[in-house]
């Protein structure tokens, strides 16, 4: 279902035609959003933002994530924007593939410069670094923490191996990167929220269904027993912040089943996924954007974080109903 725009607001006017938008989400609510994403979001959020909900422009949304691209084929300039500087970085690469399988561009050819750079920055042990030590001069968030000695992370590798495997690519690279996840993500016990959520998004993806299903059934045993989710959010205390998380940084059942068909979207009732929706919904704030869920250490991090954020919130939304 289409719904029209109110024309009011000369912000929305295209001509003397309104803004018609490409969603069954009540157009209120889009209008707010909008609003918050023309003044205050990155172009690139913007562009994404007009690509899903106005119409269709997959073009403009590659130009603005050319814009981040860097020339040894990864991406930089604080795409991801907890770390800063003109570098690229793995988390940078995630997001960026994230954008191209939204708009359906991810393919063999858009892949392989992508891979290339990968290929040229993994570990001994076939995975990806958290972060790479050439962002030491740039600004970066604490947790973007440079380590003594580089070895494959969950974070970013299993959402990317996870992306890849998505758009069908197939890739002595990834093949090797997909046997570095298996074991990381079967043996988690010591870990957290955002672990999970890679974890779960390679589980979604990985061509392995029986063996997939069995490793994310655990996990979802592991969310609930550790109370790594907040079922209630009138009750955060029932819910548990693992340590370096900011306050109020509680993950609910939505942002580990992200979309319906996830797997993670079975550890949860029905009920429980209905209650993660309603407060996501009813944390549009008056300006019409949402907040992240991370600390902002810096004020300019926390604008474009909340682009993001707003994106994600009306993505997660719409493809729930």
């Amino acid at each position: 279902m289409r719904y029209r725009h109110d024309t009011s607001s000369d912000l929305f006017k295209t001509g003397t035609e309104p803004v018609i938008y490409r969603s069954g989400m009540p157009f209120e609510r889009l209008d707010d959003a909008a609003r918050f994403l023309a003044a205050s979001a990155r172009v690139l959020e913007y562009r994404r933002f007009r690509h899903l909900f106005v119409a269709p422009d997959p073009d403009g949304v590659l130009a603005a994530l050319g814009a981040y691209a860097t020339p040894d084929g990864g991406y930089g300039y604080a795409l991801e924007p907890d770390g800063r500087g003109p570098v690229s970085q793995p988390l940078h690469v995630d997001l960026a593939l994230s954008v191209l399988t939204e708009i359906g561009q991810l393919d063999d050819a858009t892949a392989a410069p992508i891979i290339a750079y990968l290929a040229s920055i993994t570990c001994a042990d076939n995975g990806l670094p958290a972060v790479l030590p050439n962002i030491a001069e740039y600004p970066r968030a604490p947790w973007w923490a440079i380590p003594d000695e580089l070895t494959g992370s969950p974070i970013p590798t299993a959402n990317i191996v996870g992306l890849l495997h998505r758009a069908g690519i197939a890739h002595p690279w990834l093949d090797a990167a997909t046997e570095f996840c298996w074991p990381r993500v079967e043996s988690l016990t010591e870990t957290h929220p955002y672990e999970i959520i890679n974890a779960i998004a390679f589980l979604d993806a990985a061509p392995d269904r029986p063996r997939a299903e069995a490793a994310a059934k655990r996990l979802g045993e592991l969310v609930r027993d550790r109370r790594f989710v907040l079922l209630d959010p009138t009750r955060p205390e029932d819910a548990q912040l693992p340590p370096g998380y900011a306050p109020g940084e509680y993950m609910t059942a939505i942002d580990y089943a992200a979309h319906p068909n996830s797997l993670a979207a079975r550890w949860f009732s029905t009920g429980e996924l209905r209650v993660a929706l309603a407060h996501l919904a009813a944390s549009q704030a008056d300006d019409g954007g949402w907040s992240a869920h991370s600390l902002a250490w810096t004020e300019a991090v926390g604008v474009e974080w909340r682009g993001l954020a707003t994106l994600t919130a009306l993505v997660r939304l719409t493809a729930f109903g």
